[in-house]
């Protein structure tokens, strides 16, 4: 097998040059292509992640596909989770769950709702039930893949397709990030994709059961998440 290529925080710049502006399609081929296996794409089956398993297993079904299960997600997701896994038989998902010392730490010290409290504390439940797992999932990766897009949160409008990830110390590759919301559902319908039922329900934005709500009309679409902390706070650790 070919061995994949490692670049590094001076590539990006180029790499963006070369092929931030080309499709979705081609990202993920170009992705797979260069980085085999070696690549994993992060499926959190919201609408866009459901959508980006559809065009990798159209285009690169050789990118390793995971999901972090934080315990704490509605059954609506892991409807989903089957739904795509029966959908895609020949694309395997990896399921990273926390630590169980460490969750049984945070809720023995803390309770169960500790993350309302804090900024510091919901970025300490988020650690444990997101981050971590994400660095033993990317622990035999030299790359990885997101459903990220610039229009989601004040957070991410200055993303790029393809970015340097200084925490994980790899490249991270973004497909879809100069689509619209319109974009990704018109890419869903058009190709029957299995999505997440809570979209349905004024749930434009899917995280653990407790941090995330409906959204009322005119709300912005990450409105129902974290929604007691301020907009430019609302990241888990995953992406920052």
């Amino acid at each position: 097998m070919k061995e994949a290529v490692r670049y590094t925080e001076a590539d990006v710049e180029a790499l963006n040059a070369e092929h931030g502006l080309k499709s979705a399609e081609d990202i993920v081929r170009w992705a797979g292509e260069t980085f085999g296996p070696e690549i994993k794409f992060a499926n959190s089956f919201g609408a866009e992640d459901v959508a980006l398993q559809h065009i990798i297993a159209e285009a690169a079904p050789n990118i390793r596909v995971f999901t972090l299960d934080t315990g704490r997600l509605n059954d609506e997701t892991y409807a989903v989770m089957d739904a795509t896994r029966f959908k895609y038989p020949d694309i395997p998902i990896e399921v990273m769950f926390p630590d169980r010392d460490k969750v049984e730490g945070l809720t023995r010290e803390k309770g169960f709702f500790s993350f309302r409290e804090s900024l510091e504390n919901r970025k300490e439940c988020c650690g444990i039930r997101k981050v971590q797992p994400l660095k033993r999932a990317l622990s035999d990766a030299t790359a990885w893949m997101t459903g990220l897009r610039k229009d989601q949160a004040v957070t991410r409008t200055d993303t790029p397709a393809i970015e340097w990830d200084e925490g994980n110390g790899m490249l991270k590759v973004n497909p879809l990030i100069e689509w619209t919301n319109e974009d990704v559902w018109e890419y869903i319908k058009v190709n029957k994709i299995p999505y997440n039922k809570l979209h349905d329900m004024s749930y434009p934005s899917i995280g653990c059961a407790p941090c995330t709500r409906a959204i009322k009309e005119g709300e912005d679409i990450r409105a129902g998440r974290w929604w007691w902390e301020n907009p430019e706070f609302k990241e888990c650790g995953l992406h920052e």
